[in-house]
């Protein structure tokens, strides 16, 4: 097969002698393919010469200045005259489009030819179009390589500023942050923490007393009151009347937490299960298999399963996955101790010389607690980071896998603002906000409601250790109702949701956290004071 290299006219020879007249060419070049992308295996094996020439006329379209490919729709009906070109241009332009989806009439037709239609009077701009980083086109770009850049430029950031922190202060890490002769003082915490399990098999003593009649339905929900606020109140007197370290108090606060948790679901869950039975055999409902975990039945095993497994939401099943990877499960453990280290050193070596150098946020000078918030702000916000990734992502994916738990959705995108702790979210709208609404209770007011419980769990996993009642956790979400509130009316305002992400941002790494760990550490500092 042999082309004329003339950019004035085409001759195409095959296994005929016979040419194509100017129109003919026209209307063959300008028929687009059923599918752009695809290459028809004969121009495919045409040799390394139309692969020189494909190459070439690519570069030559890229060159252009348009981001269409060569393979793109350049050209609609009625462009003529918004485009400023001729019928001819458009010829041109749809032959270089086509050239590399030639139909079953155009296997005489070699690609390389294309590129002489591609002429300077062809143009090079044909439609409105909006800067990359412009406020109508920065969502529709990809940012990988800007991402890329931030995690380079804060990586050497912060390794000048350990390097410089290690020459000025040296190492400030002591063996006590991790082991000390203080914590063998904690042992009635932990004996408490041991015991905590009787009030799971309390509550099934009594809900099996329940499934089997023996006692009434009021009596049920007495005894289950009394279980559930002993399985939080008898932490809550353990760490009162001892002198433990405040780590240690926290963590005990947090499984007495999930503890209660855990048991008002499964309370609730089965209260539930045993009204519908009893809608069920009166005929006043028919439940859906695919909502309600029916025929209702206790076992100890699914009690036990739920008291382990990484949810707060009881169910007589769950999701499961077929086996467990090992070596995903190693991984993710050396991820682990990796991540609590770094946080570790982040304490040490950052967040404590800045706490004790530092005035009550409340009492001493305005512009000197401001400028203590903002320097504690950032190393606050790595800890927090790291305790996140370290919790609702390694820890709870490797207990997921130990257990073959399936759902894995601890977390959503809260990086744009959404919830952080998911099994909470999903405790708190099966618990708390649906049955309010189905008791008449206003919406606006359910979602308070929901505020409150978090709010007061939040005070006493932070007070109850720290031995005093400020409230600050409290208030700090409280606070964030009337947040919500003026951060959709922003939100609508502007049509923007970026606003409400900054807003986000700058309580949550600037003003509360920073303000709430000095406000704590002061009271807590002038409380043993005093006792000294």
């Amino acid at each position: 097969m042999a082309i004329s290299d003339s950019p004035e006219t085409i001759g195409i020879t095959g296994t005929s002698t016979s040419s194509l007249t100017d129109s003919d060419l026209t209307h063959t070049l300008r028929r687009r393919p059923a599918a752009a992308t695809t290459v028809p295996r004969d121009v495919a094996d045409s040799g390394s010469k139309t692969e020189e020439d494909d190459s070439t006329l690519n570069d030559l379209v890229r060159d252009s200045g348009s981001d269409d490919s060569v393979t793109a729709k350049i050209c609609e009906p009625g462009d003529n005259g918004r485009i400023g070109g001729s019928e001819a241009s458009m010829d041109s332009v749809n032959a270089v489009q086509d050239n590399k989806g030639l139909g079953e009439n155009d296997r005489g037709v070699d690609p390389s030819a294309a590129k002489f239609a591609y002429r300077p009077s062809v143009p090079a701009h044909r439609r409105v179009k909006e800067s990359p980083l412009s406020s109508d086109a920065i969502f529709r770009q990809s940012h990988a390589g800007l991402f890329n850049l931030c995690i380079v430029v804060l990586v050497a950031v912060n390794s000048r500023l350990i390097i410089e922190n290690l020459m000025k202060y040296g190492w400030l890490i002591k063996t006590g942050f991790w082991f000390s002769s203080r914590s063998l003082r904690d042992w009635p915490l932990l004996m408490c923490c041991l015991t905590l399990p009787i009030f799971p098999l309390a509550a099934f003593v009594v809900e099996k007393l329940a499934l089997q009649k023996s006692i009434s339905e009021p009596a049920v929900v007495s005894l289950h009151i009394i279980i559930t606020t002993t399985s939080i109140l008898y932490p809550v007197l353990v760490i009162l009347r001892c002198d433990s370290a405040v780590l240690s108090g926290v963590t005990l606060m947090l499984f007495a937490c999930i503890v209660w948790l855990k048991l008002v679901s499964y309370v609730h869950t089965n209260y539930d299960m045993r009204a519908l039975g009893k809608s069920t055999e009166k005929g006043d409902a028919v439940p859906s298999s695919s909502n309600t975990d029916i025929p209702h039945n206790i076992s100890l095993n699914s009690l036990a399963y739920f008291m382990v497994a990484p949810t707060l939401c009881y169910q007589t099943s769950y999701p499961r996955t077929v086996c467990v990877r090992k070596g995903w499960v190693f991984r993710q453990l050396v991820k682990l101790i990796i991540f609590t280290g770094l946080m570790g050193f982040i304490v040490e070596q950052y967040i404590n010389p800045i706490v004790k150098n530092s005035q009550h946020p409340l009492k001493g000078n305005l512009l000197y607690a401001i400028e203590r918030v903002l320097k504690l702000s950032v190393p606050n916000l790595y800890v927090w980071l790291c305790m996140f990734y370290c919790f609702f992502h390694l820890w709870l994916n490797i207990l997921a896998e130990l257990l073959c738990f399936g759902d894995r959705e601890f977390y959503k995108d809260w990086w744009n603002a959404k919830t952080v702790e998911e099994p909470v979210h999903k405790w708190m709208v099966r618990h708390i906000y649906f049955p309010c609404l189905r008791h008449g209770v206003p919406k606006g007011v359910a979602i308070v409601i929901a505020f409150l419980v978090s709010a007061v769990f939040h005070e006493l996993c932070i007070a109850v250790p720290c031995h005093m009642f400020k409230l600050w956790a409290f208030i700090g979400i409280m606070l964030q109702v009337p947040l919500v509130l003026i951060t959709n009316y922003l939100q609508d305002k502007f049509r923007n949701s970026m606003v409400g992400n900054m807003i986000f941002w700058f309580i949550f790494c600037i003003l509360g956290q920073p303000m709430c760990l000095l406000l704590y550490y002061h009271d807590l500092m002038n409380r043993k004071g005093k006792a000294e």
